[in-house]
């Protein structure tokens, strides 16, 4: 029996994988660098060893899989080269895998982790699921029908998968270390398109998304009346927000989901949508979106006296106002406090106008230091280029989170997709 393992098994999607495999009854095993990452938590519950790199890690017998964050020449990767193993890289493994189900890829530029936790939710009380979320978790179940797996667009590697249905949340410009512009962005999705095998559900209020041409049915889901699935009669209540959806101007039914924000309820619209056209009975996606516990990193709350502190993943511009727009229908009399920590310099200095301008919509703003990535320079840019854009934004590390004290009743917004949860576990240690 071959033993699976993962190079840079701490990464969210890899962590994943390890897990569904394990679940499966496959030997699975892996290696990273020895800092923490909250990923580790669930391998190790699981009893999944996890070694420091190393080249006596690979030995005979073992089918390798490797992180793109990786290059080639890594001691293990060259190891597994040399030894002639049986390797791929995790988005190759993944396009093979998803074969044997009813494969459900979710992707687009903002809301993909939010949305396959949605689903991945409601299907599988309809059909035992196996699924892959970008949040570090996933689950095999060994008689799955469907697989719902999160597809990242950044340097194309969707495209190694040729799924039964894709879920398409929006198409805007980001990874700008790779993606040339909107347009090239675009071209990727086309090309996902057209290897989709039974039928795309789409955002139909974006206009990119619109421009999408498929060899099958397109299902169009949004506020717009144009759409296949609408949405309307939005209403915030104290635990969410409750909604109609009506198929094709034909009323549907009546849904509630304890979550806030437009984003998060056409999230909603697209689970809806495929649950619909795979035939799972309304009372179950109604049940179900009911009683959704959300997935990690996005929106997720902690009382610590009288602040209420949120921990979310959001990166870019769009994400930043999207997650503040949330706290401010959940908490509409608190002071909202963004705690911002840039995610590289490319995604930084592309985006600093629209940055400052989203970031505004809180009533006061702390700035961390960049996050860089290990695959650019920092081109001078600095943290303060971006402070100079906001009025009154302060900068803030981690001997001065305390600052944050002076902000009583309010909600503190943790937002970033590098280590800003440092930060919070810093102010959490010093809150009385």
């Amino acid at each position: 029996m071959t033993t699976f393992h993962f190079v840079g098994i701490k990464g969210t999607g890899m962590s994943a994988l390890a897990q569904i495999l394990h679940d499966m009854n496959e030997q699975v095993q892996g290696s990273d660098i020895e800092k923490y990452f909250f990923t580790q938590e669930a391998l190790e519950a699981k009893n999944i060893p996890i070694y420091p790199f190393r080249k006596e890690n690979i030995s005979d017998g073992l089918t390798v899989i490797a992180g793109n964050a990786f290059p080639d020449d890594h001691v293990e990767i060259a190891e597994a080269k040399a030894k002639n193993l049986p390797f791929y890289r995790y988005h190759q493994f993944l396009g093979e895998f998803i074969r044997k189900f009813t494969s459900i890829a979710v992707t687009g530029s903002h809301g993909k982790t939010s949305t396959t936790g949605l689903l991945t939710h409601v299907l599988k009380h309809a059909a035992p699921t196996s699924y892959l979320i970008g949040d570090g978790t996933g689950k095999g179940a060994p008689d799955s029908k469907y697989f719902v797996f999160e597809a990242c667009e950044y340097r194309r590697h969707f495209l190694a998968y040729h799924p039964d249905y894709a879920v398409m949340t929006n198409i805007d410009f980001d990874h700008p270390d790779y993606f040339k512009n909107i347009d090239d962005v675009f071209d990727a999705f086309q090309q996902l398109a057209k290897q989709v095998k039974k039928a795309i559900v789409a955002f139909g209020d974006d206009p990119y998304l619109q421009k999408i041409q498929a060899n099958v049915p397109v299902l169009y889901y949004g506020f717009d009346d144009e759409n296949d699935f609408q949405a309307s009669n939005l209403q915030a209540t104290p635990n969410g927000t409750k909604f109609d959806v009506s198929v094709r101007n034909t009323f549907y039914g009546t849904f509630e989901i304890p979550l806030f924000g437009n984003h998060n309820v056409q999230n909603a619209l697209a689970v809806i949508a495929l649950c619909h056209y795979e035939n799972v009975p309304l009372e179950i996606i109604q049940a179900h979106l009911k009683n959704y516990k959300g997935v990690k990193r996005r929106f997720n709350e902690k009382v610590l006296g009288d602040q209420v502190l949120i921990d979310d993943y959001a990166h870019h511009p769009r994400e930043v106002r999207a997650t503040i727009e949330a706290a401010r229908q959940k908490y509409p009399t608190r002071e909202i406090v963004a705690i911002f920590q840039p995610h590289t310099y490319t995604r930084t200095k592309t985006f600093l106008d629209e940055f400052a301008k989203s970031l505004q919509e809180a009533d006061a703003v702390y700035l961390c230091e960049i996050f860089g990535s290990a695959r650019e320079q920092n081109g001078n840019l600095t943290i303060r280029d971006l402070q100079e854009k906001i009025e009154n934004a302060k900068l803030i590390e981690l001997n001065t989170v305390h600052q944050l004290r002076e902000h009583p009743d309010s909600v503190l917004l943790f937002m970033g997709a590098g280590d800003i949860q440092k930060y919070q576990r810093a102010y959490e240690q010093i809150t009385p």
